[in-house]
């Protein structure tokens, strides 16, 4: 008889592991608060318009294909891609620059800026390449199930090589000078919720990442990974429950018995719990025992990723010209705000990113019209000196409108916009149980990463698995693919002297 697997939660990380456990022989079943799969990859449908609700740039392609292959499909049936090139624009005040991942032309533009920045440019890669295998290799495709995993002379003589102690900003200021140049390089910390100001400087390897393996687009936009997951999910045999919300984890005898929902206990041989982990530990997990450092006390004190508030634009003609799907649009003192973001201020001057799906699939919104995306990173909820409300959502609103008027091609938004709606921090609290409404869970510090981060396998209880963005290695989408990869495989090992 299979052994029963119960999933709490449809997100990215909960989809991926739930396909690798049916595959693997299991009988698992997917309960998820929302009515459709993805968490915060989530879709939203409004007058002919359709939009991703969170994630939206497609980075490391082989992660996003491995859980297809995996079960011996062609990713190409689910989630046909093609590469961008450019990747994106990156404005600021006084020019536009489009970053390219073709060596060729990106040499041509960094000798624009000059040759001394763009021999620089060739010393980052290869510095940053170098320890990137490490991270691979060592760090990020792996847990820490015990202390001794980390703390031996050859785990910490790797930990030295990757040098993180410096900030992310100071080490690529090491290697070029242009201020342009250093923000292109270090912003994308921010994709893992994290300010390059202060962000370890591995963290710089997600620019060496899409320079080295190109930006991709998903035809149908980010959701159609998750929806590509979910039938995969149901082909290989798995059943998913919608509008599910787990009210808790029964634990007996430290040891993980199945879940409740609505009031029924629902018994299952192991739980694989994708909710985000500070969520989990405060509200699912109730034994106290079972929490064991996580106390309530400790969750709150733990340093949480920035939020983001998203606003989906219905426009009432194309947007020709704008050349690509991605747009970045820097704040002329980015410093001060990343600064403020991090230190709860309500923004003057935000820098923010605009995301037109429809650019590359025009199925995404009426004939002859565009959807504009637009994220802005703001405080999370508990570090935030100010409420999230109609004044607010406003105030940032007309900013975004007004910086987007000065930009060629952006000129007549404010009167093209016929379809509007928003996601805020709050919402992301309370339709994602993303603790604080911190859009990337547990902020990526030295003393939250790696063997310092919750991990996949729970320390006090048996038969109890965490996935995600807030447990090891970190948020991001190919990165929580990891970490659905992490926690089946210690489910496996745990299982494995049992059905030998």
């Amino acid at each position: 008889m299979k052994k029963t697997v119960s999933v709490i939660g449809a997100g990215v990380a909960g989809l991926a592991s739930a396909i690798r456990l049916q595959h693997a022989g299991y009988d698992v079943t997917l309960y998820e608060k929302e009515s459709m799969p993805g968490g915060k990859m989530h879709q939203i449908k409004k007058d002919g318009f359709t939009f991703d609700l969170g994630p939206s740039i497609v980075m490391m392609p082989a992660l996003y294909k491995e859980i297809f292959e995996l079960a011996g499909r062609d990713p190409d049936d689910y989630i046909p891609m093609e590469r961008l090139d450019p990747m994106y624009t990156a404005y600021f005040d006084d020019e536009k620059i489009d970053v390219s991942s073709d060596l060729v032309k990106l040499m041509a533009q960094l000798e624009d800026l000059s040759d001394e920045d763009a021999a620089g440019f060739l010393s980052y890669l290869k510095d940053i390449y170098e320890r990137y295998i490490i991270a691979k290799d060592h760090f990020l495709q792996r847990p820490f199930r015990n202390a001794k995993d980390f703390y031996n002379p050859f785990m910490i003589n790797q930990a030295r090589k990757l040098k993180t102690f410096d900030s992310a900003n100071h080490m690529i200021a090491k290697y070029v000078k242009d201020k342009r140049l250093q923000q292109i390089l270090s912003f994308q910390t921010l994709y893992i919720g994290i300010s390059p100001n202060n962000g370890p400087s591995l963290y710089t390897i997600i620019p060496m990442i899409e320079y080295l393996y190109g930006v991709w687009f998903i035809k149908g936009g980010m959701y159609t990974m998750a929806s590509a997951m979910e039938r995969l999910f149901k082909e290989l045999g798995g059943t998913v429950h919608y509008n599910a919300p787990v009210e808790h984890i029964l634990i007996e005898n430290k040891q993980a018995k199945g879940i409740q929902l609505n009031g029924e206990q629902i018994l299952s041989d192991f739980v694989m719990c994708n909710a985000d982990f500070p969520y989990a530990m405060k509200n699912l997990v109730k034994d106290t025992e079972a929490k064991g450092k996580y106390t309530d006390k400790k969750i709150d004190s733990m340093k949480y990723s920035c939020s983001c508030f998203v606003l989906y634009f219905g426009m009432d003609r194309k947007y020709d010209k704008v050349d690509y799907v991605h747009n970045f649009i820097f704040s002329n003192d980015l410093d001060r705000n990343l600064d403020d973001i991090f230190s709860g201020k309500l923004l003057d001057k935000a820098s923010f990113y605009v995301y037109i799906a429809s650019k590359m699939d025009p199925t995404l919104a009426p004939e002859g019209k565009d959807g504009l995306y637009v994220l802005v990173p703001v405080s999370d909820l508990s570090t935030a000196e100010y409420e999230w409300n109609e004044e607010t959502i406003q105030y940032y609103r007309n900013q975004v409108i007004n910086k987007l008027k000065t930009i060629e091609g952006f000129e007549t938004v404010e009167e093209d916009i016929i379809s509007e709606s928003y996601t805020t921090p709050v919402d992301f609290e309370q339709r994602f149980n993303a603790y604080n409404g911190a859009t990337f869970g547990l902020r990526p510090t030295l003393t939250q990463s790696n063997h310092l981060r919750p991990q996949a396998k729970a320390k006090h209880t048996d038969n109890l698995y965490f996935t995600g963005s807030s447990t090891h290695p970190g948020a991001g989408v190919p990165i929580v693919l990891l970490s659905a990869k992490i926690a089946t495989e210690e489910l496996l090992l745990d299982d494995q002297p049992q059905s030998n």
